[in-house]
Formats: structure tokens, C-alpha cells, sequence
């Protein structure tokens, strides 16, 4: 038995490891799925119990990593266990992109679907599934099947993380790109309002908008933040001394190394305080031209970041509420500013429409994402608060960042939970594949 958790290193379970080498190999260890079934994983990236077992069998994916380009088309067939990483690494040179991108490459093909990721662009290219064309699935008894969006099986998988079955291929367009660059502009704001004012006229100027919010700032500077939208950049947007060299070279580097490990406390209000102020100070308004990496994915550049939050780890709370509901957004947001806590990561955006995946979390509103050490007193209690505020808003919390929501939350929250059920059920009649995550929410 191998010890899993998320990447908030919360609730470790056991579960027998099992590493296929080919989607033949993922067919038979579901034949022969054991009483606590099967459940399937990529590079651990889900914050919570979404792709742990306990006692049960986890698939690990990342040995199936095969690919192919349509050089023409941009229409991409990767293995589920392929990372965005490498994918990337492949793809920029040959002058595309990926359609979407969450905060980190280090997530598979497969866990971008059974997530249904999104990224900065979603208020232009909504998330994941959006470019999917066709996916492949071993449901229950080992049997493969290529669902398309025509098949109701096919958005029960698209951010039905991995409830389904196991994801061994996916299909799907990406963008056409000039460079590895990208045009950004910056801009700081003084307040939430100001924050969500900026956004609303601003957002469709650019393919890829962000908002970091200082949660510690208080009275009239509570919300300030630091925009940044971008827009891939052209040969011609490359400063003069760039032109002369490759446009599309990508090379992200080797991360550094987070420490081992780090004491409990570390990230306290002094501290975040402290670097929040450093970091609005140092984000001065402007334009510029930034590598991928530093733009899309500034947390890569630190490996095992997430053990700087000390032996507890740490809770990612993300939720969504629509538009014209701001005012429980902006409750959430004093009542984290006046109990001082800590997020050393708090991110604002705007989504656009969502796909019809039917566990989906993106639809049109307002996500709000940030990190919190666990075993803060009095934690649990504050964001149950919160998740009644946001079911009361007609918003969601998202599952692949879940790790501690009640079940009769998430039914509020998903109302096309009892429809994802059925199409499962008679796909998975036997209740084969199962999570730690899917026993927590009744699923």
C-alpha cells in the first residue's frame, strides 16, 4: 500500500499503486477491479481527495504519454498521462499553444478533462472540454470507448473527475501561435470595486486576464489588486533585440527547489503582509513582454511549493458566483480581511460561458481562488459560512480544489447532479470507479 494526498498533502490514504504502460494495461486492471474499485490519477495535482482510493486501487497515468500534431489544423492526440509540460515543449516550437492552461503545466491531458480545467482565457475560450473533439474511456468491465460531444457519456466525463471512468486518450484543437512571448499590461487598483469595475470594462480587450488581490489590505484599500492581461505576442511585438533569435523557443528551465520541509506558521499574517505589500509595490503599471512561464505559470518556477505551508498543508478554497451576485463576493471578501487570513495566493477572474459538462465548475461570474494553511483555528466553521453564502448566490465550489465540502453543499451547489447520476450509473452500474472525494460527496 502506497500513502496518497492531493497537492494540499491534507488527509493521506492508503491505496495499491499500479503504473500501466499502455491503455491495454488500464483495461485490465479494471477487469479485475478490486471490492474498493478503481480510481484513476495523473500527477497529483488536485488539491484534495479527488484522486485518492483509500483501500481501494489507484491507476497511475503517467506512463501513457504518447502524441500527435495535424501540423496543419493544430488538432492534437495525447495520452492521458501526457503533462501540459511536455506537451508544451513540443507543441511552441512548432508554433501552437495549448487552448487552455491552469496555473501549472504539471497536470496530464486526462486530469485537464476529468477536471475541465480553465485558465486566464475563459471569459474568451471557456475551459478544456470547450476544445475537446473526442475523448477515449475504459468504463466499467474494461471495455473502450470513444465518446464524442454528441454522447451525454462524453459530458459526464468532462469535469466528472474521473467518476466515469478512466480517460486513456483525448483529442483536441489548439492555438496558433507567433512566438513564446506574450504581451502583458499591468495595472493596479486600489480596491475591490475599483478591481471588479476595471475587469468588467477591460476583460475583452484581452485573450488572458488575472487579478491578484491583496486579502490582508484593509478599510479603503480591502480588495486592492494587481492586474495582468496579456495576449500572445507577434514577431513584431518582440523588443529589437530579441527578432534576431528564434521566436518560438521554450525553455521554462529547472524549477528551484522548495525546502524539504518548513515549519508550521511559516506563512503567517506578518509574513504575507509583508510580501504583499513588497509585491503590489513591485508590480508598477505598464507593458511588457513576458516569457510563457512567467506569465501563465510563475508558481512552476518553485518545485514542491505547496511544502512551504509546513506538515498540515494547506486548503485551496476556489468558488464561483454569477454575475450580479458581487455582493457575496464582496462579503467574502471583508469577512477574510477582518479575521486576518492568510492566503499567499489569492487569484480574481472573470468566466465566461461554460461547457455542458455536467460537473463542471466554470459558468459565467466571478472565481475566486486562494490558499489557506490548514489547522487555522476556527477554519472549518468560516468556510462552511462561506460555502452557504455561495450556495444561497447560485454558485459552485470546484471540485478539483475540493477537500472538505459536505455532501448535501455540493447537491445545492450542481444542480444537474441527479442527471450526471444516471448517465454513470448506467455506465458504471456497479460503482467501479471510485474516490475518496466521491465517497466524501455521496457520489
Amino acid at each position: 500500500m502506497t500513502f496518497l494526498t492531493g497537492w494540499g498533502r491534507t488527509a493521506p490514504t492508503p491505496a495499491r499503486l499500479a503504473r500501466p504502460r499502455s491503455a491495454e494495461e488500464v483495461a485490465e486492471l479494471v477487469r479485475r477491479a478490486p471490492g474498493r474499485g478503481v480510481a484513476a490519477r495523473g500527477l497529483g495535482r488536485s488539491y484534495g481527495d479527488a484522486a485518492q482510493n483509500a483501500g481501494g486501487l489507484v491507476v497511475d497515468c503517467t506512463a501513457l504519454t504518447s502524441w500527435s500534431l495535424e501540423e496543419s489544423t493544430g488538432l492534437v492526440t495525447a495520452a492521458a498521462g501526457l503533462s501540459l509540460h511536455d506537451l508544451m515543449a513540443a507543441l511552441v516550437p512548432r508554433g501552437w499553444f495549448v487552448p487552455v492552461t491552469p496555473g501549472t503545466r504539471h497536470v496530464t491531458v486526462g486530469g485537464a478533462v476529468a477536471a475541465d480545467v480553465h485558465g486566464k482565457n475563459h471569459h474568451v475560450d471557456s475551459s478544456f472540454g470547450a476544445h475537446l473533439t473526442s475523448l477515449t474511456l475504459v468504463t466499467a468491465g474494461g471495455a473502450s470507448r470513444v465518446l464524442t460531444p454528441a454522447d451525454d457519456l462524453f459530458w459526464a466525463t468532462v469535469g466528472g473527475m474521473g467518476l466515469t471512468g478512466v480517460i486513456t486518450e483525448a483529442v483536441f484543437r489548439c492555438i496558433p501561435i507567433e512566438t513564446s512571448r506574450v504581451r502583458v499590461d499591468v495595472e493596479r487598483t486600489g480596491d475591490l470595486d475599483h478591481t471588479l469595475e476595471t475587469m468588467t470594462a477591460t476583460d475583452d480587450r484581452y485573450r488572458y486576464t488575472v487579478a491578484w488581490i491583496d486579502l490582508l489590505a484593509r478599510g479603503g484599500r480591502m480588495g486592492r489588486s494587481v492586474l495582468t492581461r496579456g495576449d500572445h505576442a507577434s514577431r513584431e511585438d518582440l523588443p529589437r533585440g530579441a527578432r534576431g533569435g528564434d521566436p518560438l523557443a521554450f525553455a521554462p528551465g529547472s524549477p528551484l527547489k522548495a525546502p524539504p520541509w518548513a515549519p508550521n506558521g511559516l506563512l503567517n499574517p506578518v509574513t504575507v503582509r509583508a510580501f504583499n505589500e513588497a509585491w503590489y509595490l513591485k508590480s508598477r503599471p505598464g507593458s511588457l513582454v513576458q516569457g510563457l512561464g512567467p506569465f501563465f505559470h510563475p508558481l512552476d518556477f518553485v518545485g514542491g511549493w505547496n511544502r512551504v505551508y509546513g506538515s498540515r498543508g494547506f486548503v485551496q478554497y476556489q468558488f464561483l458566483v454569477p454575475f450580479g451576485r458581487e455582493a457575496t463576493l464582496r462579503r467574502i471578501v471583508s469577512r477574510l480581511s477582518a479575521e486576518n487570513v492568510v492566503s499567499f495566493l489569492t487569484v480574481l477572474k472573470r468566466f465566461g460561458p461554460g461547457t455542458p459538462g455536467m460537473l463542471s465548475f466554470p459558468a459565467p461570474g466571478w472565481t475566486l481562488a486562494l490558499d489557506i494553511p490548514a489547522g487555522r483555528r476556527g477554519l472549518a466553521g468560516l468556510l462552511r459560512t462561506f460555502d452557504d453564502w455561495v450556495a444561497e448566490a447560485g454558485g459552485r465550489i470546484y471540485l478539483a480544489k475540493d477537500s472538505r465540502m459536505a455532501a448535501a453543499t455540493m447537491a445545492e451547489m450542481y444542480p444537474r447532479l441527479a442527471e450526471w447520476r444516471k448517465i454513470r450509473d448506467e455506465a458504471d452500474p456497479d460503482g467501479v470507479f471510485r474516490t475518496d472525494l466521491a465517497r466524501r460527496l455521496s457520489l
